[in-house]
């Protein structure tokens, strides 16, 4: 660290619209690790960034310092390529779920670092912590050993892995810093480069759900993150997908999880989130020189999930991570349950025009399955299930969906937050949306 390190001095040059050499921006992360900066500091330097941004350099330095914060992984002693994926957030995205041991079921090695929900968007990690027993934030010998054995795992930042980022992380969520492009850059790509990948496939949402609200913002985000990783020395590829209704039907932390096992098993699956994961696979198997191309990538992904070998690694990575050894044959028994499920209806019948998808999310947190502050604990076992998507038609006995929650104030909540959130018209009325709307290479 530079003798003269002054915190205040790099906030008010970033806030003046300066540029901040190397040693200012590895003496604030170094600062930010061993909390010789405050929570106030970081939060005032998150919002000067956010205002004033970063070049390109710049973002590559910070992503760097993240990344050497703490320990960098080395799987030199797989067999195979170890890859990875990372969404930039949305509303029922469980993708990773399901990727994950497809991935894996296709001779990938996925050690996953995930995060806890930020803002409206729901959280991998917050998923996870759902299962009774799972050990989200293992050591590295546990995380390395279940990689190397089932091919895939699901984890949390590690205290040594990229813990600048696990700190600014948390006061983001709750500053009104999330959408800033080289802070989001930094935070996903800290994390990836840590975790010692050879490939990484971003899936960058864009529409009303996600932090970035149009095609425009998510580009610059999605060519910021694959230039920044590329620029750090790993290959990158990004995917937008849309993001103006939730992409599962289900919104909630054991809610999307449930709905990740149907997923798997073949007993419910969402088209919209279906295919998400194809596409994310194929590239990641891509990148990994498993694939020749798209049309072979997506093949071995639909093999994976349909032959059920990848509903059979999720089971194996879940048991090596300490949850049930028959989660999958009987996860409704292990998953939290909420005492009050109900219906919601709309004022008048109709079809589906739009969807506030943030609300949505809103609505999750708001009943307590996401956080308004860092510390908030989550309650795993509310949230919404059954969405109704654009399209579908909804009356007096079609519902917008069904509120998992603990009492009947909850449910009022949420009922005035879908009956707003959703706008019906006429069937003439209805704008379909690719899921799938660029790929950046």
């Amino acid at each position: 660290m530079s003798q003269q390190f002054l915190p205040q001095e790099i906030i008010r040059l970033k806030r003046d619209g300066g540029t901040l050499s190397p040693d200012h921006i590895k003496d604030f992360v170094a600062g930010i690790t061993d909390n010789s900066v405050t929570e106030g500091q970081v939060a005032a330097f998150a919002m000067a960034t956010f205002f004033k941004g970063m070049s390109r350099d710049e973002a590559v330095t910070l992503t760097c310092a993240m990344r050497d914060s703490g320990t960098v992984l080395d799987w030199s002693e797989l067999d195979g390529p170890v890859l990875d994926k990372h969404s930039t957030g949305g509303v029922g995205d469980n993708v990773s779920l399901m990727l994950a041991p497809a991935v894996a079921a296709c001779g990938g090695f996925v050690p996953m670092i995930s995060g806890r929900g930020l803002g409206h968007t729901g959280g991998t990690l917050d998923k996870l912590d759902s299962i009774p027993g799972y050990v989200s934030q293992p050591d590295n010998q546990l995380f390395r050993k279940v990689t190397r054995e089932v091919g895939c795992a699901i984890i949390g930042q590690t205290e040594n892995l990229a813990p600048a980022d696990k700190r600014f992380y948390g006061i983001r969520d709750v500053t009104a810093t999330v959408e800033s492009v080289p802070l989001i850059t930094a935070s996903i790509l800290s994390k990836k480069l840590a975790a010692g990948l050879q490939g990484l496939v971003l899936d960058v949402k864009c529409g009303n759900g996600a932090f970035m609200d149009d095609l425009e913002k998510a580009r610059e985000l999605a060519t910021s993150l694959v230039e920044v990783a590329n620029g750090a020395g790993l290959k990158t590829t990004a995917i937008l997908t849309d993001m103006n209704q939730p992409l599962a039907t289900a919104a909630g932390n054991g809610i999307e999880v449930q709905n990740a096992v149907d997923f798997l098993t073949g007993r419910h699956v969402d088209n919209r989130l279906w295919d998400v994961t194809i596409a994310l696979g194929a590239d990641m198997l891509i990148s990994g020189g498993l694939a020749s191309g798209i049309d072979e990538g997506s093949a071995m992904m639909e093999q994976a999930l349909t032959s059920g070998r990848a509903a059979d690694l999720f089971g194996k990575m879940v048991s090596a991570l300490g949850g049930p050894s028959d989660f999958m044959e009987r996860c409704e028994i292990h998953l939290p349950k909420a005492p009050v499920v109900q219906a919601i209806y709309p004022k008048d019948a109709g079809t589906i025009t739009s969807i506030d998808t943030r609300a949505l999310g809103v609505a999750v947190v708001a009943i307590g399955g996401g956080r308004t502050r860092a510390a908030d604990p989550v309650d795993h076992a509310v949230g919404l299930a059954e969405l109704a998507l654009v399209g579908d038609v909804v009356d007096k006995d079609t519902p917008l969906g069904l509120v998992h929650a603990r009492n009947e104030e909850q449910v009022a909540q949420a009922t005035a937050a879908l009956q707003s959130a959703y706008q019906l018209g006429a069937a003439t009325d209805v704008v379909d949306h690719n899921v799938i709307l660029d790929r950046i290479a």
